[in-house]
């Protein structure tokens, strides 16, 4: 994903005040059955049944379905615990602030998302309830008139939970998978905008506020 070591990014070196904490490292090589943030193989969690969310998981899944459809509201996020953690192919951020600025600044980027596809997975024996696990695929416009996506990207969502139901940990994994390929040129994108996020370079990018609610 990356064409230099993360080191030689001075970006990367800035001080901790110039933006929220995001650290960006792809995530563990390794084979495809390698098991993912669920403790499942990839094909262990495509085969998984589709179920209904519980009541208490609703607020969660519909804020899921708000984020990856470009249309975040500042009720999306209430879901989130203070302190928790996304963390994708790319990199991590780290607290509430980071979060939403990550999800709001892809807006600019993507004004146009659709969910061909979203399944809530029935939890195996190994997954703890306080965990839901989620089937998607995203169909990312950078042009919202486009008759076609940009790209359509299938992915895992492991939603970790604390005991007052709020987001603790937030995972995305691409293709189920806890790696990718670095030669696609739309990650390429998406990275390069990462970067941008992270230098503080690019101040529409940094607002923790929602594009539709400016």
């Amino acid at each position: 994903m990356l064409a230099r070591p993360l080191a030689h990014i001075p970006a990367l070196r800035a001080p901790a005040l110039l933006a929220p904490r995001r650290y960006f490292s792809i995530m563990p090589s390794s084979d495809p059955n390698a098991k993912n943030a669920s403790g499942l193989t990839p094909h262990e969690t495509k085969s998984l049944s589709e179920r209904q969310p519980e009541d208490w998981e609703k607020p969660i899944v519909q804020s899921m379905k708000e984020l990856y459809t470009s249309q975040p509201k500042e009720s999306t996020y209430q879901v989130y615990a203070k302190e928790a953690v996304f963390h994708d192919p790319i990199g991590i951020a780290e607290g509430i602030d980071s979060i939403r600025k990550q999800f709001n600044g892809l807006v600019k980027l993507f004004p146009r998302a659709d969910l061909p596809k979203f399944r809530v997975l029935e939890n195996p024996p190994s997954v703890p309830k306080s965990t839901i696990l989620i089937d998607q695929d995203v169909a990312y416009f950078r042009d919202p008139r486009a008759a076609e996506p940009t790209k359509t990207v299938n992915s895992l969502l492991t939603i970790e939970t604390n005991a007052a139901h709020q987001i603790v940990r937030h995972t995305e994994e691409w293709d189920h998978k806890r790696e990718t390929s670095s030669a696609d040129g739309f990650f390429g994108t998406l990275n390069e905008y990462r970067k941008k996020l992270t230098a503080n370079t690019t101040g529409a990018f940094l607002s923790t506020k929602p594009p539709t609610e400016k």
